[in-house]
């Protein structure tokens, strides 16, 4: 039997290399995946990995939110104008969005604690997981990266962290939905304007419909790129000391209060 690889002979792994990126489990807290899927519907399924449920979430929230005009309900409840928060909202689609808003946090939190559950028993069977992939398209293998650049080139621009620490799937999500929200929004109009003194014109051509998802995507890069670097690091550090344990340490070695005793 090959522990090297993940083909299933083992009943759980705590990580898997692709050419895709690196999957893990660790110890996450269900209270702060939960508040990313309350401040945007599928970055706390990312944020665990579940992609194809974090992406359908993600596009449910945008093309609902557009219909059901819940941003703009929200400007104008921040400029305390309620009657015209309530008026601009088509509660047609605004009942549909509940419910999925709802599960989408609940879902996330109930998420978290199962997975947290499974790492520890995959910590305590100790299997082992490849720790390098090769491909005709894409190289990757577990490595010590600075989180500090991670969290820099997402404050850049988002998906950028995830591409220096190999996470292929979510840096290609991330930049396509960066790229969606900034020429719906215009903010990059809106910030040449803003150089070029022109306050009034750059707050007449933004949208603020599409403005509002921008904040929530800058900072889920920026916590996912740098949460996953310290966490594949740590991955990293505790696979290289489980080899250099089997392959170099003597069997008689041991380290009791402190001193080495052979």
């Amino acid at each position: 039997m090959d522990n090297y690889t993940n083909d299933n002979t083992a009943r759980r792994y705590k990580a898997h290399v692709s050419i895709l990126g690196t999957t893990q489990l660790h110890l996450r807290n269900p209270y702060i995946i939960a508040w990313w899927s309350a401040a945007f519907p599928g970055f706390g399924h990312m944020l665990l990995s579940k992609y194809l449920r974090g992406y359908a979430l993600f596009i449910w929230e945008v093309i609902i939110n557009l219909q059901a005009h819940v941003n703009s309900s929200m400007i104008y409840s921040f400029q305390g104008n309620i009657d015209m928060a309530k008026e601009v909202l088509n509660t047609r689609w605004l009942l549909m969005y509940i419910p999925v808003y709802l599960f989408g946090i609940w879902d996330s939190y109930r998420t978290t604690i199962d997975m947290n559950r499974v790492y520890i028993l995959a910590e305590l069977e100790g299997h082992r997981f490849n720790t390098f992939a090769l491909g005709a398209l894409e190289m990757n293998y577990l490595d010590k990266r600075n989180p500090i650049l991670a969290l820099m080139w997402s404050l850049f621009i988002p998906g950028l962290g995830h591409l220096y620490i190999h996470r292929i799937l979510t840096s290609v999500f991330v930049i396509a939905g960066l790229v969606v929200f900034f020429y719906y929004s215009h903010v990059q109009e809106a910030i040449l304007l803003l150089i070029l003194g022109k306050v009034k014109e750059a707050t007449a051509v933004l949208n603020p419909e599409w403005l509002l998802f921008i904040p929530s995507h800058y900072g889920f890069a920026i916590y996912d790129s740098y949460a996953n670097t310290v966490e594949n690091n740590k991955l990293f550090e505790k696979e290289l000391r489980n080899h250099l344990t089997e392959h170099y340490q003597a069997e008689n070695f041991q380290i009791l209060k402190g001193q080495k005793v052979k």
